[in-house]
């Protein structure tokens, strides 16, 4: 590992290396969190981990995966600091949505014309991208979202290379079933099994 040499390195490697990818990491972040606001902080808190620990990066490698890594790593680490804390609830958040009487239900109080409840229901893909495992969204937003190598994925995730891909095929098929229906009524056929 080469030590940089002084501040001026460090901005070139940042600005050249670093901001270009800022981009993809806001959309793994997304992916990560579904929710834009903790994406963005995602996103801050990985390119402040990253500018602290700039020296041990080696210049002209995959910034990218670097930089994955970090986020991953940290997305990972807060998760489970959250796990081990009891979970806090805002009376007045809790108040205004429980009905004053029995005869009133839950569903009646959402709002179907709300812009963010659209955008949660909108999307089949990102529902069906929602409803895999963690281990699973990850290496399909890493490999057909980001276009990583299958060993650049098994160095950020730190698995074997088959964990990948066997993931990754799992992933894939989970997706294709979830989907098959929606396919179906929108037109799309499977013309892979079909005789020629």
């Amino acid at each position: 590992m080469v030590l940089m040499a002084n501040n001026d390195v460090r901005q070139r490697v940042f600005e050249r290396e670093f901001l270009p990818e800022l981009g993809a990491l806001y959309g793994f972040a997304f992916h990560l969190t579904y929710d834009e606001a903790a994406a963005e902080d995602l996103v801050q808190d990985t390119i402040e981990r990253a500018i602290k620990a700039i020296d041990q990066y080696r210049q002209g490698t995959n910034a990218k995966a670097w930089l994955f890594k970090i986020m991953r790593n940290h997305f990972i680490n807060g998760y489970r600091k959250k796990s081990r804390r009891p979970s806090m609830v805002d009376y007045e958040d809790v108040a205004a949505i429980i009905p004053d009487t029995d005869t009133q239900s839950i569903p009646s109080l959402m709002d179907w014309n709300d812009e963010s409840l659209l955008d949660m229901v909108g999307d089949e893909l990102s529902a069906a991208m929602y409803r895999l495992s963690e281990d699973f969204r990850t290496v399909i937003v890493l490999s057909d979202l980001q276009d990583f190598k299958y060993e650049e994925i098994a160095e950020i995730l730190e698995v074997p290379i088959g964990t990948v891909r066997s993931r990754l095929f799992r992933a894939r098929n989970l997706l294709a079933k979830d989907l098959q229906d929606y396919a179906a009524e929108n037109g799309f056929t499977n013309n892979r099994n079909q005789d020629s």
